[in-house]
């Protein structure tokens, strides 16, 4: 909602009650046919079995609007049409331009959030498939943050199982410092394709692979110290690859699936005390209330197999348990692929049945879609091989920088090398933050850095610009003006896009549906584009100048602001 909507939804909130004899939604939203429209007389006609023009007349007679709007109208069915007086728009921008955040408050109850997202595997890189993951959880952690929540960041990396029995003994038959310099060096497939073609090929390589499996589940001090080697190598990698894609993710940050190894046993045995766990073929199962397959019977979440050990479920469980209990987190966010959807959500129920998830504790799947090629399949190079992530970012850099040289010839090699780095990773994040999260998206190099359209270096570009005018004026905004004055048509649609801020920011906390802020940042953009072309800012004079300037300033701080909260940075000149 935004800072006009607020104001409208309060006042009408009040004469809407009145006329209810109860309390009852007004319903306020931008409208076509003037700045707002209130839809709630329809909602409450039935209700109080009267016609929603008479109600809408009753709420228009009594709503205290004298002052905010300069036009109230009954159209159509019911509907009621606000159009803001000038100087409520100009007295609310001056007031967000005064504020340092712009009109977003801090929360007034901070939560503990906790978001779990990237999660790699030890001794595989990175690859298209974790972008997702790892920029719209990013995007969350900065927005949450910044909004006063405690945000726990967690990187649950793929680090136990039993490929690492294959993975130790291909380490000690190539040595130790072989290892650590085909890890350091980035290439962690080519290590985890050699072992795994000793593994399916070399039946005494296969059995030693099992034993070390055991040595490493029972404890045995040198193969935990080997298995150790390989996390602390593949963690270097992938905290370079963080910094280059601005993630901020930290090595304390890594919580692996090992690190639940003790909690599991206990899981269980609780899980048994409370009635809860089944046996199934001599697994041990929880059967989640709701959850069946087409034939109607009951699906299961596995604890432990029927061998003995434990399967994801009880990972899963361990660290809600964990999280919850221990970390004291109320709202876990999950910010993993839509195909395990009803993993999670059977996870979260059993949890929920456990009493380890209970109000004000709640879980999140934060879902999302697949990246697609430009021929609608999963994007994949030109072999058909996965397309690894650290030369994803090497050639959004490359393209990017041909982009800048073009655009920008006169910046020194240093300045388009910062700019270049900027734009390419910012291309990448807003390509995918830009789109509804729960759908797949193509990525297309050529649209994700175009100048023009909605993309990221529009955006940038579209605040560089604005930076330009106060060098080129060799002026300072001021942001002390009692009021900025709205008088052209241009300046009240930029002034009632950039008063829509403060509302995007804190339903987008909710929702965590980034394309509403990305699609918010492009409509700001856009009417800064139309207001430039129509109302001379350097060569106007006066007040009409000093409030310019602060329009200008305010909507640069809004544009820098809100890519920042996706994890895109402003170079100042493009």
């Amino acid at each position: 909602m935004t800072t006009l909507e607020a104001l409208l939804q309060d006042r009408l909130a009040t004469a809407f009650a009145a006329v209810a004899g109860a309390p009852a939604d007004p319903s306020v939203r931008r409208s076509q046919h003037a700045d707002f429209q209130a839809d709630g007389a329809l909602a409450l006609a039935r209700q109080l079995g009267r016609k929603p023009r008479e109600i809408a007349a009753d709420v228009v007679r009594i709503a205290d609007l004298d002052g905010v709007c300069s036009t109230v109208e009954i159209s159509g069915p019911g509907f009621i049409n606000l159009t803001v007086a000038d100087a409520t728009i100009a007295s609310l921008l001056a007031g967000m331009s005064r504020d340092e955040r712009l009109g977003v408050q801090p929360v007034a109850t901070p939560e503990t959030v906790l978001v779990d997202y990237s999660a790699p595997n030890v001794a595989k890189e990175m690859h298209v498939g974790h972008l997702r993951s790892t920029v719209i959880g990013d995007a969350a952690v900065r927005l949450l943050e910044w909004l006063g929540h405690r945000v726990i960041k967690a990187n649950h990396v793929g680090d136990w199982g039993t490929p690492f029995g294959m993975l130790i003994e291909h380490l000690l038959d190539i040595g130790e410092s072989e290892a650590v310099h085909e890890l350091s060096m980035g290439d962690l497939n080519g290590f985890y394709q050699a072992a795994r073609a000793k593994f399916d090929a070399d039946d005494e390589f296969k059995q030693r692979a099992r034993t070390r499996v055991v040595a490493l589940q029972s404890g045995d001090e040198q193969t935990r110290r080997l298995w150790r080697l390989l996390i602390d190598e593949s963690e270097k990698y992938f905290l370079r690859l963080y910094e280059r894609l601005d993630i901020r993710l930290t090595e304390q940050d890594f919580v692996g699936e090992s690190f639940y190894n003790d909690m599991l046993a206990p899981v269980v045995d609780e899980l048994d005390r409370l009635g809860l766990l089944t046996e199934s073929e001599g697994a041990k199962v929880v059967y989640p209330e709701g959850f069946t397959n087409r034939a109607g019977d009951r699906l299961p979440i596995i604890v432990r197999k029927r061998d003995g050990g434990y399967g994801y479920g009880a990972t899963d469980l361990a660290a809600i348990r964990y999280r919850t209990q221990q970390l004291r987190a109320t709202r876990l966010l999950y910010v993993v692929g839509l195909p395990q959807h009803q993993h999670l959500a059977m996870v979260h129920a059993v949890a929920r049945e456990a009493g380890w998830l209970r109000p004000p504790a709640r879980a999140e799947h934060i879902g999302f879609g697949s990246v697609l090629g430009p021929d609608g399949k999963i994007f994949r190079t030109r072999a058909g091989e996965t397309v690894k992530l650290g030369d994803l970012v090497d050639e959004a850099i490359a393209r990017a920088e041909a982009v800048v040289a073009q655009k920008s010839p006169d910046l020194d090699a240093a300045s388009r090398a910062e700019v270049a780095l900027a734009v390419g990773i910012g291309a990448i994040k807003y390509a995918d933050l830009s789109n509804d999260r729960t759908r797949d998206y193509v990525f297309d190099w050529n649209r994700m850095l175009s100048l023009d359209g909605n993309t990221a270096p529009y955006l940038q570009y579209a605040r560089a610009r604005i930076l330009s005018i106060f060098r080129r004026g060799e002026v300072t905004p001021r942001r002390d003006l009692p009021a900025i004055a709205v008088t052209d048509p241009a300046e009240r649609a930029l002034a009632i896009e950039l008063l829509a801020f403060p509302g995007v920011v804190t339903g987008v906390a909710e929702s965590l549906e980034f394309h509403k802020l990305a699609g918010h940042l492009r409509q700001v953009a856009t009417a800064f584009t139309t207001f430039y072309e129509r109302c001379p800012v350097l060569r106007s004079e006066g007040e009409v100048r000093e409030s310019r300037l602060a329009l200008c300033d305010l909507t640069a701080r809004v544009l820098g602001r809100g890519l920042g909260l996706l994890g895109i940075a402003t170079p100042d000149r493009m």
